[in-house]
């Protein structure tokens, strides 16, 4: 059977733009598929930041365009952590990068692995002066030899997809009136997207009470950024179905003071009451 060709690579790192990092594993992709197209998912990934990486893969998932998925978030490199080369929908994608729970979240998203290999096949890899560019001298490599029409059991040895590193990943809920989650991100814009799902506020009024710590805040439940009232807090689903905090026109994680990691209850607040004072008419107020 001739190995699938893939004509796309959609690549993640915490590389940043400041070095030539990115650069320089584009330039080895290139060498070796000049005809892929290369999709930066993002390379803002905070430095090391395993957790945040995969939960960015996650999010982009379902939306990215079948083919190859290069992530690079790796403070392992150079130990004994494996590289590893994950195939989804029975070839319909492949995902590169370091097995250290980086790609797990992203792997379920999609419907989970159906065969993976270590990429111990160094006829597939760039010689290297030390063990400290694995996005060069591997991952890319690999990724881009899938593209080239290289067949994954080629690039190395099978792996039982079972061993793969679990993803860590924060689960939140309800028990009895208090709805326990964290703080997953913290977006561009400030807002911050937590581990619940709308569900979890079934019987809730218009309002909630978040606290965190010694911060106690109503906050509104809207559907819209516009609906936010001037000076608060409001509480929406954001774009990929979680419940997220925003303040219209700032910043929720600086008004409230939190960041990813941080640990929120939510409480029924009730129904906010109108802002409208009833008036009799044929009376003066």
């Amino acid at each position: 059977m001739t190995a699938p060709r893939y004509d796309t690579i959609s690549f993640l790192s915490d590389y940043g733009h400041a070095d030539e990092f990115v650069g320089v594993v584009k330039s080895v992709i290139r060498s070796i598929a000049p005809d892929v197209a290369v999709i930066d998912i993002t390379h803002g990934i905070a430095r090391h930041d395993v957790r945040a990486g995969g939960l960015a893969l996650a999010r982009a998932a379902q939306y990215l365009v079948p083919g190859v998925v290069l992530a690079v978030v790796d403070p392992g490199v150079g130990s004994d952590r494996r590289a590893v080369a994950v195939e989804v929908g029975e070839g319909a994608s492949v995902l590169v990068g370091p097995d250290n729970g980086l790609l797990a979240a992203a792997v379920a998203m999609v419907g989970g692995a159906t065969r993976a290999v270590e990429l111990d096949n160094a006829v597939f890899h760039i010689p290297s002066p030390g063990p400290t560019f694995d996005g060069r001298d591997i991952f890319g490599p690999a990724a881009a030899h899938l593209c080239a029409g290289v067949a994954l059991h080629e690039l190395g040895t099978a792996i039982d997809t079972a061993s793969l590193m679990p993803g860590l990943l924060p689960v939140g809920g309800r028990e009895g009136e208090v709805v326990s989650g964290e703080v997953l991100w913290r977006d561009h814009f400030g807002n911050l997207q937590l581990n619940l799902d709308p569900d979890d506020l079934d019987g809730f009024g218009s309002e909630v009470v978040l606290t965190h710590g010694q911060l106690t805040r109503r906050v509104a439940r809207v559907s819209t950024f516009a609906q936010i009232p001037s000076g608060s807090v409001g509480l929406l689903v954001d774009a990929y179905g979680l419940l997220a905090l925003a303040v219209r026109g700032g910043s929720a994680s600086e008004e409230l003071d939190l960041a990813e990691g941080a640990q929120v209850q939510l409480t029924d607040g009730g129904d906010q009451p109108s802002p409208d004072t009833p008036v009799e008419l044929g009376r003066r107020p």
